[in-house]
């Protein structure tokens, strides 16, 4: 922050720490772009790596499984880590340790090798997102520049998937599938540098807070239930009693964890974060953002693929018109529009404007074309996406107490977590049975038949992916406060005021 000298002048001098601020954006979201895009970018390499390594189709989703139950289940425990260790330490840790995963992986000669490095991608993953976010929070106090950062750290958020679908084709068309997994680190070499140079190490005052440890055990098992209850639903089915026994436990285990969380001397999660109305519909908004989402990107890119013949490069290039359109609305929406309207105008807003653009995806055919029939949708729900991620992140990290910075930030990862394990359990299971459907409807079944089932599956998918949207708009519109109503008796509990004085005892200049 900036310091004033105590002399009679009073002049401002800027602190070091304050003036390389906007260098720590860059790195911040270098290091959020690296763990946004690594999924959809593994994606695109999944053919090339079977091939190469030899292993199942069964085996094959464990790839994508091992990263994300490890991410999904240890969220609130890295963003904890944060708070407790030091954000800029946690934040070196979790880069160094997913480029050393990375580059494991890239290197590996057998699918358990593989596997083991995406567990553990996951693991340094979950430590990376949330500080990253924290570090953003903490940085940027003053309203306008912590919108204009939020609206770049939002814009990557929700284009980062789009991005992973362009690098991870070119990098699988023009090198080989091991350069999906050597990207990170490259990416990370230049953020540890950034990092080291540019993210301030703020002092602690105060004994330090110990960790909630039969918290964090309830609620990992918790959020891996989560995750693989719904792995398992897309693998298995519904029917599977495997999957509703990890939904059932991760129930349990998410009651027990409430429980406890209210009589914690030292609690993972203080219940007045999630509790103050503005930060839990933000939550609520990512959630159902991250659950839409899924079927833009990998139904829109299987449609692109298979039905319209794209190669991996074109298919990542058609997404790119969206990318910019999310930008352009994120810095529109929070630099413009979100101070004067408010979150509970813009989040609506957008869900509405994306939830129009899944239901024009409906009407896709196999003789659309990208220009004409593909375009307008994708930039519809650019803008949406552009709306809704940056207003609900910015409004789920604001006003809380530095000391709770890096779990409140881990929430947001973990809602775009499990709304991206919903929504590709229930989107790809109401996919398979419209086409099962659609087969069965029409025999005898010809490939003709197989790719027209294919699109009706697509089009099921999309309104689903709209209706989710839809009911995302009615939520947040209800729940989002409006601007000028202030902050909530729970808000005040884990809220600090704006202090005189930063972390390392320099003034503020109000």
């Amino acid at each position: 922050m900036p310091q004033t000298l105590s002399d009679s002048s009073s002049v401002p001098v800027v602190s070091p720490a304050y003036s390389r601020r906007w260098w720590t954006l860059t790195v911040v979201a270098l290091a959020q772009l690296m763990v946004v895009l690594d999924s959809t970018v593994v994606n695109i390499a999944l053919p090339s790596a079977q091939a190469d390594l030899g292993f199942t189709n069964a085996e094959r989703q464990w790839i994508v499984t091992a990263y994300s139950l490890a991410f999904g289940s240890l969220l609130l425990l890295g963003g904890r880590l944060s708070d407790l260790v030091g954000r800029k330490r946690m934040f070196l840790i979790g880069l160094v340790g997913f480029a050393l995963a990375s580059a494991v992986g890239g290197a590996a000669g057998s699918f358990g090798m593989l596997v083991a490095a995406r567990a553990v991608q996951g693991m340094f993953g979950a430590m990376l997102a949330p500080t990253a976010l924290a570090v953003l929070t903490t940085t940027f106090t003053i309203p306008k520049e912590r919108s204009r950062a939020f609206g770049v750290f939002g814009a990557i958020a929700g284009a980062g998937g789009a991005v992973g679908l362009l690098l991870g084709g070119y990098l699988t068309e023009y090198l080989n599938w091991r350069w999906s997994l050597y990207i990170n680190v490259i990416i990370a070499v230049v953020a540890v540098i950034g990092a080291t140079i540019f993210v301030r190490n703020a002092q602690r005052s105060g004994p330090r807070p110990k960790l909630d440890l039969p918290g964090t055990v309830l609620v990992s098992g918790a959020l891996f239930a989560v995750v693989y209850g719904f792995s398992n639903a897309e693998t298995d089915g519904w029917s599977s009693p495997l999957t509703w026994g990890m939904l059932a436990a991760a129930g349990v285990l998410l009651i027990a964890f409430v429980l406890w969380q209210r009589r914690a001397t030292h609690p993972l999660l203080p219940l007045a974060i999630v509790l103050d109305r503005n930060r839990g519909a933000a939550y609520i908004s990512v959630l159902i953002a991250g659950a839409g989402m899924f079927g833009i990107f990998l139904f829109v890119t299987y449609y692109l693929q298979t039905s319209l013949r794209f190669t991996p490069v074109q298919t990542g290039l058609a997404f790119l018109p969206m990318i910019a359109a999310l930008v352009l609305a994120a810095q529109l929406s929070t630099n413009v529009f979100v101070p004067r309207f408010g979150p509970k105008v813009m989040v609506p807003l957008g869900m509405a404007l994306a939830a129009i653009g899944m239901v024009t995806l409906t009407t896709l055919t196999l003789k659309s074309t990208y220009a004409a029939d593909i375009l307008l949708p994708l930039l519809i729900i650019g803008f949406g996406m552009g709306s809704i991620m940056p207003a609900s992140i910015q409004t789920a990290t604001l006003g809380v107490d530095r000391r709770f910075a890096g779990v409140a930030s881990a929430m947001v990862n973990t809602s775009q977590q499990v709304g991206g394990s919903i929504g590709t359990a229930l989107l790809n299971t109401l996919a398979a049975t419209a086409a099962t459907s659609y087969i069965a409807a029409h025999v005898p079944p010809t490939a003709a038949v197989a790719a027209e089932a294919a699109i009706h599956s697509y089009a099921t998918v999309y309104w689903w992916g709209a209706g989710f949207f839809a009911f995302g708009a009615v939520c947040a519109a209800v729940l989002f406060r409006r601007v000028g109503q202030g902050l909530s008796v729970a808000h005040s509990r884990v809220a600090a005021p704006v202090s005189e004085s930063d972390a390392s005892g320099s003034v503020v200049a109000r």
